[in-house]
């Protein structure tokens, strides 16, 4: 539900026990700083404020460069201030509403802070305005997640004539939703379909890994993650999926091994963290 402006990086969830598993991203600044104490102190302070009065000097001296303005919102969106993103993005929309791009970023700052309703409204809004592939593929994504059966129709606008270029997106979405509505095996064939478009799409070995591991098949899903992280050796979750299903087929100090190669390539990642923990292992 995987961090773009395009909502692809989809909301995953990988059963243990009904239990969600969604990974979220950490951020952090990493400063050198000398040894005196007073140093440690103010050196972040003032790296922050210089780093977000230039973004904001940028964009005072170029008010018309969208670019400019999405590098501002990018800074508060890593530094999880969606607050003031938001108001970034609402001052420009007052000066021009008629921006669909400036939507489809409030859509997915709205999506990343947990409103979904606000969410769906501002990706309408930018589809409305102007029905590009990239925004109703961030729509259909999340009506998928929310079991909304807009989700396929907006999937089948994807495919007619192909001429969106986006027959992965489409019927990685029809997955998605048949998944969300617990029709796994639905689901499975449309994540096929989805990597016989694209057999590099990370996003569809997951959530086809995900479904087989909700229907027990723990050696079919650790069977499709095997071939991700061939595919793509720094995939993070496919190494933390791997050690999930490992786990459950008592293959214990594999499934440590994953998880701490999942740690290798992504050190803020809290569920692998936790797997070891649970597993007696110190990170």
């Amino acid at each position: 539900m995987s961090k773009n402006c395009q909502l692809t990086n989809h909301v995953s969830y990988f059963c243990n026990d009904n239990e969600p598993m969604n990974k979220i991203p950490l951020f952090g600044i990493l400063l050198l700083v000398a040894c005196n104490d007073n140093e440690k102190e103010i050196q972040p302070v003032k790296q922050i404020v210089s780093q977000e009065a230039q973004l904001k000097n940028d964009v005072s001296r170029y008010p018309d460069s969208l670019l400019l303005l999405e590098n501002l919102v990018q800074y508060y969106r890593e530094n999880m201030n969606y607050d003031q993103a938001l108001v970034t993005v609402n001052n420009a929309l007052h000066k021009d509403s008629n921006d669909s791009r400036l939507w489809d970023i409030k859509g997915t700052l709205h999506y990343e802070d947990g409103d979904t309703v606000k969410a769906i409204r501002s990706f309408e809004k930018a589809i409305d305005i102007s029905p590009e592939p990239v925004i109703i593929i961030s729509l259909a994504a999340l009506y998928a997640q929310l079991k909304n059966p807009k989700a396929l129709y907006l999937a089948d606008a994807l495919l007619i004539g192909d001429r969106a270029k986006a027959a992965k997106e489409a019927f990685f979405i029809k997955g998605l939703y048949y998944s969300n509505i617990n029709d796994k095996k639905k689901a499975i064939s449309f994540f096929d379909k989805s990597l016989q478009e694209n057999y590099t799409f990370m996003d569809a070995y997951r959530e086809k890994a995900q479904a087989l591991y909700d229907l027990g098949k723990y050696k079919e899903a650790l069977s499709v993650l095997d071939k991700a992280v061939t595919l793509q050796n720094n995939y993070e979750e496919g190494y933390y999926y791997r050690g999930r299903c490992l786990e459950k087929l008592n293959r214990v100090k594999e499934a440590i091994d994953s998880y701490q190669m999942a740690l290798m390539y992504d050190p803020g990642y809290i569920e692998a963290s936790e797997a070891l923990a649970k597993l007696g292992i110190k990170n």
